[in-house]
């Protein structure tokens, strides 16, 4: 039986994006296809707003997006969903990790990421190329404490692996927080109730398509909850073991643009 699918939701690096970063060319011709099927396309990343939009540049207003982890869902201009931190909390990670850092305990940057920028006090090189990658509106500012913006999300980039060194030096927060690992280098900290599977309901919920119309890709483990709230979930082909264990799917390697050959079958079907 062909799925009904209404909605297809796809994680970034190591899913959608060739090993180099780009977008696979053929993308642009099929995005065509699923408008033209009414299928809605969601780009579900852990970078945020504005770098997607700018990724998906020329046919921006027709998509809908997953922003920062799920911490901010928008349908072309109009926001679906958004959920902010505590400023004292957002606070009290920055100064911690200042500490850290400072005792040589982790080599570790900030990115401190609000809903009008992203903000990084920071200008080490390695640290301020990969900020500047997932990030196309960033600020450098003198003080993290003094930001006054919505912060939707804390991105923690760590030079020696973000799972081993900075994920368990924050293990305390996940009693009130969501602590992810969403990259080699990088560890994100949220609210508790923010992650990619609640936001693919709240855009389910906002166009009317349930679990069963929607196919999900992921390969990381910030894309665990996006597969599950997928009827029809994807693991990548070098997806990580924890992700791969709780997909319904597998799909081609992102360097065989295994998320295009599903998609394109799944139309060929159709």
């Amino acid at each position: 039986m062909t799925p009904d699918i209404r909605l297809i939701a796809v994680d970034m690096d190591g899913t959608l994006l060739l090993p180099d970063g780009t977008i696979p060319p053929a993308t642009w011709p099929l995005l065509q296809r699923l408008r033209e099927r009414g299928i809605a396309f969601a780009p579900a990343s852990g970078r945020q707003l504005a770098t997607l939009q700018a990724m998906f540049g020329h046919v921006d207003a027709e998509l809908d997006y997953i922003a920062e982890n799920g911490a901010y869902v928008v349908r072309g201009d109009t926001e679906v969903s958004s959920d902010a931190m505590d400023p004292a909390v957002a606070a009290s990670v920055t100064v911690r990790l200042r500490e850290l850092v400072a005792g040589g305990v982790v080599r570790a940057g900030l990115v401190v990421c609000g809903k009008t920028s992203a903000y990084i006090e920071s200008t080490a090189a390695e640290f301020l190329a990969e900020a500047e990658k997932y990030y196309a509106k960033l600020e450098v500012v003198p003080d993290l404490l003094a930001v006054r913006d919505q912060v939707l999300k804390l991105a923690i980039y760590d030079v020696d692996g973000g799972e081993a060194h900075t994920a368990p030096a924050f293990a305390d927060l996940r009693a009130t927080h969501q602590v992810v690992v969403s990259g080699e280098h990088w560890v994100d900290i949220m609210n508790a109730t923010v992650n990619k599977g609640v936001a693919l309901r709240n855009l389910q919920a906002a166009l009317g398509v349930t679990p069963a119309q929607t196919m999900a890709f992921g390969d990381y483990l910030n894309d665990i909850e996006l597969l599950q709230a997928a009827d029809w979930s994807y693991a990548m082909d070098d997806a990580h073991p924890d992700v791969a264990a709780i997909a319904r799917f597998r799909a081609p390697s992102n360097a065989d643009a295994g998320v295009l050959r599903v998609i394109e079958e799944l139309l060929a079907r159709a």
